[in-house]
């Protein structure tokens, strides 16, 4: 049989060392050695001796089924093989976190990451109980983190001169050392005679990165288990 599916460009390759790593741009492949986490409903295929298991509450801090504002269960892989994961083929990418670093990430764009990261859900410091993201996850330690997004992000530098203004439902995350609160651009009065709509932006200041995505939030499709 020949085509152009079956070309080098699309076909898995056995794995060398463990850890992830992307496939193409809309998938990723994580070697398994032991022990990684992924959000349920995310593997669309494996081979080898794997076994998935449902995220309940407790279990330390991070391997709680933790809550996001999407609300977000995870999954933990076990095993030795390998096992592909996406999303609704959204854009896939791979942060690589180091000691010391902090990375805030909206549930919704956490597709898989190492076992050796820190997990934990925290209210957005300023975000008081009003627009998308209320609760996002933050990653610290030694590790891989696989994200997805709903097309290809755009990173902005955030200086302490120049803070940056994103909408809450555009937002993927922001690296360490910034500063949020909620920015109103316009008034109810400026709405109800037909603005724009953008009333309300989180604005970060300080130094670093904040990384958004070219569209607003769609409403998700239901989860299936």
């Amino acid at each position: 049989m020949k085509s152009e599916l079956f070309s080098t460009e699309h076909m898995a390759q056995q794995s060398v060392v463990p850890g992830m790593t992307l496939q193409n741009a809309k998938s990723i492949k994580y070697a398994v050695n032991g022990e990684m986490h992924a959000r349920q409903g995310a593997m669309i295929a494996y081979r080898g001796d794997l076994q998935f298991e449902r995220k309940g509450q407790g279990v330390g801090g991070m391997l709680k089924r933790a809550m996001t504002g999407e609300g977000l269960p995870l999954m933990a892989v076990r095993g030795q093989g390998e096992a592909w994961f996406a999303h609704e083929a959204q854009n896939c990418f791979i942060v690589d976190i180091e000691p010391g670093d902090v990375l805030t990430v909206n549930g919704r764009n956490v597709l898989c990451f190492d076992a050796t990261l820190s997990y934990e859900i925290k209210t957005v410091k300023g975000a008081g109980v009003t627009g998308g993201g209320l609760f996002n996850s933050v990653f610290t330690g030694a590790g891989q983190l696989g994200l997805v997004c709903d097309g290809n992000p755009l990173v902005i530098p955030v200086s302490p001169q120049q803070p940056v203004y994103v909408d809450t439902d555009a937002v993927v995350g922001w690296t360490a050392n910034l500063d949020t609160t909620l920015h109103r651009s316009q008034s109810v009065g400026s709405m109800i005679r037909g603005g724009s709509g953008e009333a309300v932006q989180l604005m970060l200041r300080g130094e670093g990165y904040v990384i958004v995505r070219p569209s607003e939030l769609t409403p998700s499709k239901p989860q299936q288990h």
